[in-house]
């Protein structure tokens, strides 16, 4: 069974609706074919007027990848439609979004394209700020039943991107390692309209967010015809906690440990 096209994946994501459902047997599972997929949505998208903000990394939170059965880090681009900046409160629609989700995470804002099989200290050169955020995570698969090749060509299931009050990171940290350190062993609480849900910490992201903003980049750099990481773009490294369905009417509340702010968000 072949992927669909570019086109009808974009009528997907433009409409909210399911894809087609296939038997297990049937679902491709061509993870670099499915890139180039995402590739030429990424073009299509471009080509009517949509800019590229910058990406979403998913599936590095390891403690989700038997639930999902993704057993691997996926990216995909996120676009000036689809990102919201805010100072820490937000109200979200959720319409046209499909089967929509919501992940409490790390978002880093790039000041410089990193080099080559670049090293911790290296990205930390490379990046000019963090926040926390919320990504609203969609899958276009009936029950959110996919192939890891499936997630790729959604997109790598991007619906949505909050980003939280801006904190440059030299205020945070000196240099790479301590800014890992720091990321990995703080702690979130997710509250749905004040109640617990949830508890994550920065290290469930392939050790931490640093590290996963590493993945990310060598993952791209060995991609054909990906797009190089730039200054102003911006980068959501993952989940702390388990993607969480969302309903209109409800509030998210993200408290993150300090000095990482919290982040809420209303939807519509």
């Amino acid at each position: 069974m072949t992927m669909m096209s570019p086109q009808e994946i974009l009528a997907h994501l433009d409409s909210g609706v399911l894809w087609p459902t296939l038997p297990d047997a049937q679902r491709p599972s061509d993870v670099a074919q499915a890139y180039q997929s995402a590739l030429a949505v990424r073009a299509l998208r471009s080509a009517r007027g949509e800019q590229p903000a910058g990406f979403k990394i998913g599936f590095t939170n390891r403690t989700i990848w038997q639930r999902y059965r993704v057993f691997a880090p996926i990216w995909g681009t996120v676009w000036n439609t689809t990102l919201l900046h805010c100072d820490g409160r937000a109200t979200l629609s959720l319409q046209r979004l499909c089967q929509p989700r919501l992940e409490p995470e790390v978002v880093f804002g790039i000041a410089a394209t990193p080099p080559p099989d670049a090293t911790l200290e290296q990205l930390f050169a490379c990046v000019d700020w963090l926040a926390t955020g919320f990504e609203i995570v969609q899958s276009h698969c009936a029950d959110w039943r996919f192939t890891a090749a499936q997630t790729v060509a959604d997109g790598g299931l991007h619906g949505r991107l909050l980003v939280g009050p801006r904190t440059p990171v030299r205020g945070l940290a000196t240099g790479g390692k301590a800014l890992d350190a720091m990321l990995a062993a703080a702690g979130v609480r997710l509250r749905c309209d004040g109640r617990p849900i949830e508890q994550g910490q920065g290290r469930n992201v392939l050790d931490g967010p640093l590290h996963a903003l590493r993945h990310f980049v060598l993952e791209l750099q060995r991609c054909p015809g990906a797009p190089e990481l730039r200054a102003g773009d911006v980068v959501t490294t993952g989940t702390w906690t388990d993607a969480w369905a969302l309903q209109p009417g409800q509030t998210w509340r993200a408290e993150f440990d300090a000095p990482l702010t919290a982040i809420e968000i209303g939807l519509d």
